[in-house]
């Protein structure tokens, strides 16, 4: 029966250690909550480092087969690898990078040889355990290299990763010296998900920049394989923060709280120390509202939760350091016998006690420097029973994509942060009421359950998008029914497209005129009355008429715009301008410019970049940055930007091989089609063809729409005088 293996660097479980024994305690964390419906089920499992180092073989006998009686199964970690994978190329290269913090990051070459070796440890330790129907489900910066090794082992497997961390742009990523290892290592994954869109974008274009992969709608051509990229917000046990907030615990501490504080209002803030939570900055917006608004002294209180982590790392230590001055110093300077300004406290909470403060507080401060979603924001808001209160959210949190109705606000502007919380403590009720009771609907609706479900639903979607696009080759039994179906059948369509199928490619693309051969096939196909043969290319008309317009062949010139039925008149598919050629042509002029080689076709309705005769490596890049530049010049109009073979293409949207197809699909109406392409544009015409339709792909990378693929225009002219 398939299963579910959940790989993650942390188990859900907490193991400590006492003097006489070790202890194990469920985990608190989101992921653990939202997982535990799926890897509790029978027969799935959880696979992770247990978060201790273990002393000898009995005692790691005894955490394994504690851990398997709930599901799970440890990856035992040696205190070398715990110091170099864990804290130094998770925590000290990767966490520092993905969080815009690029500073602090360093460059080991140790610490990234022990990053491999403890992915090749997750992955043989998954290996043992999946068989071929399971899914593996992968999860976070630790395990960057995982999918694409357990790829290499399971060629066939089904893989999910998902990044709980922003992916940052590509001007970060290029620092890394072992960036294209990295995004090879996500690329192993069918699917890959992130928090937002903004991430999503950023890793398509460094995979577009870094490793010359193009997608479309999120989907990525790695020549082997398609992987589907998505954004799926995390959520939370949207309930259970429900119920903590309205148990009696909760209340009774509210009450002490409240009695502690008397009539002083509550700020809170609740993060774990950290150089990308922005802890000093809200202290000195706190600090910047009451000299402000001096009104707010003896009138409202900062509880500020630090949660202890790593305090023995350099910058972790310094910045603790930190925050104990400005709390010792903003204290000391305004403090009364009767009002503390801020309540400090550096330890975590249990989860009755955290929603006691979410109830005491009238105001949230989650205002992260960088945060790949941030559940502290959800949970403020879930825990609100009686919708009174103010969330205060960056927008560099990837929660603030979704809680809109929250204020947000930029980090780093301190002046705008304390305008905001002066805002927040002056809002009327009726305001608090409807903006909390549109973010409590999206994070009820959105839960973590709603996550993995959407997720595993996706990641099931993408496979079988996969196995859409799995082409076969074309088998001697294929052809005996092809030519069988063909000779029985009354009327015949064969569209067959030029460059590639019919002729090779050569180095200047006007040398690829036909040679006698296929003229001599071509005549011979078109002389059989039950035939007819329509040439479907992205060349211009002028050419193909000088080519092959001596022959009674329909041609759908320039990928559909020009049509033209043998013996008539050319046609426009529909009306068209150029308009849009005069602020086009410039970008295309510039980056011919910058590559010796490339060169502008200037067709009737579109422009067509050629980058053949260039070195292939800077054709590469630059054919990259030209993509990239055209889709944003072209966004929001009405242009579509098409990469081929060797071409980057910009023409109106909406005409393409596909459409033309259709017409003579429609006009015809045969009884037998072919439809022979090798490029992404000819995806079109095997789109628009009906499904007992022989469509064939030709090339090494067999992908495709077609049913069938065959590996050279050698096979593809072999195939045509079998029909003769």
């Amino acid at each position: 029966m398939p299963r579910t293996i959940i790989v993650s660097n942390r188990l859900p479980t907490k193991i400590l250690r006492t003097e006489d024994r070790l202890t194990f305690q469920p985990s608190e964390g989101g992921l653990a909550t939202g997982l535990g419906s799926i890897y509790r089920q029978e027969g799935n499992v959880w696979v992770g480092w247990p978060g201790l180092f273990v002393e000898d073989a009995a005692e790691a006998e005894y955490v394994g087969e504690q851990l398997r009686q709930d599901s799970m199964v440890p990856v035992f970690l040696t205190e070398a690898e715990i110091r170099d994978f864990y804290e130094g190329f998770s925590n000290s290269t990767l966490w520092p990078t993905f969080h815009y913090f690029a500073q602090y990051a360093t460059y080991e070459q140790a610490h990234w040889e022990a990053y491999v070796a403890v992915n090749e440890k997750f992955c043989r330790a998954v290996l043992e355990l999946a068989g071929p129907e399971d899914t593996i489900w992968v999860h976070d910066y630790q395990l960057l290299l995982l999918p694409a090794l357990l790829r290499q082992a399971r060629p066939e497997a089904t893989i999910g990763f998902f990044l709980h961390i922003p992916f940052p742009s590509y001007e970060l990523i290029r620092v890394l010296p072992w960036r294209q290892q990295l995004l090879e290592g996500m690329l192993g994954a069918d699917l890959l998900g992130f928090h937002t869109f903004g991430y999503m974008r950023h890793f398509l274009s460094a995979v577009s920049q870094l490793l010359g992969f193009s997608s479309q709608n999120g989907q990525i051509e790695t020549g082997s394989r398609t992987v589907l990229v998505d954004a799926f917000p995390m959520g939370i046990d949207y309930e259970r923060y429900v119920q903590a907030a309205a148990s009696e615990t909760a209340i009774q501490h509210e009450a002490t709280y409240r009695e502690a504080l008397r009539a002083v209002r509550v700020i809170l803030s609740i993060d774990r120390l950290d150089y990308s939570k922005g802890i000093a900055q809200r202290l000195r917006a706190f600090e910047l509202l009451i000299q402000r608004y001096p009104e707010w002294r003896e009138q409202v209180s900062l509880i500020m939760v630090v949660v202890p982590s790593r305090d023995q790392v350099a910058q972790y230590a310094s910045l603790k350091e930190e925050i104990d001055e400005l709390v010792g110093r903003i204290n000391a300077q305004y403090r009364t016998i009767g009002w503390t300004p801020i309540h400090y406290f550096y330890r975590s909470f249990p989860l009755e006690e955290l929603a006691s403060l979410y109830r005491l507080a009238e105001v949230a401060l989650v205002t992260p420097m960088r945060d790949g979603m941030n559940l502290v924001a959800k949970e403020f808001v879930a825990s609100k029973a009686d919708q009174r209160g103010v969330l205060i959210l960056s927008e560099r949190a990837g929660a603030a994509r979704e809680l809109s109705d929250a204020l947000i606000i930029n980090p780093t502007d301190t002046g705008q942060l304390a305008e905001a919380m002066h805002d927040a403590l002056v809002m009327p009720e009726e305001e608090q009421v409807a903006r909390m009771s549109a973010m409590q609907a999206l994070v009820r609706q959105y839960n973590v359950f709603a996550w993995s479900k959407l997720f595993m639903g996706r990641l099931a979607y993408s496979k079988m998008k996969q196995h859409t696009l799995a082409t076969e080759v074309l088998q001697p039994e294929v052809m005996e029914q092809l030519l069988a179906d063909y000779h029985t059948a009354p009327s015949r369509l064969l569209l067959l497209d030029y460059d590639g199928t019919l002729a090779p490619f050569t180095g200047n693309p006007q040398r690829a005129q036909p040679d006698q051969e296929l003229l001599l096939l071509l005549r011979a196909l078109t002389e059989i009355p039950r035939n007819r043969v329509v040439i479907i290319s992205g060349r211009d008309r002028a050419t193909l008429e000088a080519w092959l317009g001596h022959l009674p062949v329909d041609f759908i010139a320039e990928h559909g715009v020009w049509l033209r039925a043998a013996g008539e008149e050319w046609q426009l598919f529909q009306t068209l301008n150029n308009d849009w050629k005069r602020e086009i042509r410039p970008i295309l002029e510039l980056y011919v410019a910058r590559t010796a080689g490339a060169f502008v076709e200037d067709k009737d309705y579109s422009l067509v970049w050629h980058y053949r005769r260039a070195d292939a490596e800077l054709g590469a890049v630059r054919a990259r940055d030209l993509l990239n530049h055209l889709t944003f010049m072209t966004s929001n109009s009405e242009l579509q930007v098409m990469e081929g073979n060797k071409v980057i293409e910009v023409k109106t949207a909406g005409i393409n091989k596909g459409t033309a197809a259709a017409r003579w699909l429609a006009t015809y109406q045969p009884h037998f089609t072919l439809a022979i392409g090798d490029d992404r544009t000819d995806e079109d015409t095997f789109r628009a063809m009906p499904p007992e339709a022989y469509t064939i792909k030709v090339g090494t990378a067999p992908r495709s729409l077609a049913r069938y693929h065959v590996a050279s225009t050698t096979d593809v002219r072999k195939l045509l005088r079998g029909l003769l």
